[in-house]
């Protein structure tokens, strides 16, 4: 059995999802699926967990976590406001020809991340450093680096650390750079 999963993820990621990078140690579980108009970027040490999906362009650093049925997703896939042409039939982000919202804005999430259960986060969106997301939170706007965050839509809940201290410990017995990492990533959002 671990032989036929090791095999299914060599396919996935060497054929399937050729066209995106990824780093050392990826888990993927059963049931994941990924798509991007441009590309996906995944970091070291990235756990996707079962039926989780990626269906944007997306940044995504090292030692993150998606728990299962977690959903990265665009704000703007479909073309709501064509006059004439019903939800079912408007363009979409997929098609060749598609010209509208969204065309190039992507999940970004920094390193050391946990993203929850059946968590959703849209497209334009930087999830910092360090942060969580609750199960079943809808992100709709950039979260703070060393943050949890939870609902729907998402808000700030409380800060990760209790202290000052205690986060600069952890960043420095992991080696990761300091908190003001989300700066670094603005132009990527688009």
């Amino acid at each position: 059995m671990k032989i036929l999963r090791k095999m299914l993820q060599l396919y996935q990621i060497h054929i399937k999802w050729r066209r995106y990078s990824f780093g050392k140690n990826l888990h993927v579980g059963r049931g994941v699926n990924m798509w991007a108009k441009n590309g996906i970027s995944i970091g070291d040490n990235f756990y996707m967990g079962k039926y989780s999906q990626i269906e944007c362009d997306a940044i995504i650093g090292d030692d993150v976590m998606l728990a299962n049925f977690v959903a990265l997703v665009g704000k703007h896939d479909h073309n709501y406001t064509q006059v004439g042409i019903t939800m079912r039939h408007a363009s979409r982000i997929r098609d060749t020809d598609y010209n509208w919202k969204g065309i190039n804005e992507k999940v970004v999430i920094e390193d050391d991340v946990w993203v929850g259960h059946g968590a959703i986060v849209l497209t334009g969106v930087i999830v910092g450093k360090g942060s969580i997301i609750a199960a079943g939170s809808v992100v709709t706007g950039d979260v703070e680096p060393y943050s949890i965050y939870g609902g729907n839509p998402a808000r700030k809940i409380k800060d990760r650390f209790s202290t000052e201290e205690e986060k600069a410990e952890h960043i420095r017995l992991c080696g990761l750079k300091g908190s003001d990492a989300g700066e670094e990533n603005k132009d990527n959002r688009k």
